[in-house]
């Protein structure tokens, strides 16, 4: 009686740890990067200065973004809605080929832009205003930089 042979199986190679900064650019891209930290930066804009004025007896005020009104308010809803579609994206959930994320990247930075821009020209009529803050500038540039990831994106695609 004869015993059968064992076949020698290879051995198992351990799983080599990827860097970080490769694993993120394989997951988000630079599209990905660009709109995650436009959107976030958008989000923490609104809780920045906006505008400064003369409060009387030489004090100084700070409005920030979510207290322009509604217009600071939807410049936040947008940020979330980008990190939002991005968190999406990171799960599996991808939009509609009727609806490239690409073009809602770029029609979120651009609605933001302009809701930003138009509180640059048109501050609220409840304020003295003597100057803009840094937050509405940082706004800008979030906004800016959502339409670039968008546009990108949509290099990559073509």
């Amino acid at each position: 009686m004869q015993t059968p042979e064992h076949r020698r199986t290879p051995p198992r190679r351990g799983r080599q740890p990827r860097q970080l900064g490769r694993h993120l650019d394989e997951l988000w891209g630079v599209t990905g990067q660009i709109a995650g930290l436009s959107g976030l930066v958008l989000v923490l804009s609104t809780f920045m200065d906006w505008y400064s004025g003369d409060g009387g007896d030489g004090v100084t005020l700070a409005v920030t973004g979510w207290h322009t009104g509604g217009i600071g308010k939807l410049v936040f809803l947008i940020g979330v809605a980008a990190l939002v579609l991005l968190a999406l994206r990171r799960f599996g959930i991808v939009l509609p080929a009727s609806l490239p994320e690409s073009l809602v990247l770029i029609g979120l930075g651009v609605l933001s832009t302009v809701l930003v821009l138009v509180r640059m020209i048109w501050p609220p009529n409840t304020l003295v205003v003597s100057g803009i803050g840094i937050g509405l500038w940082i706004a800008l540039l979030a906004s800016i930089g959502l339409i670039v990831a968008g546009l990108l994106e949509t290099a990559d695609e073509l």
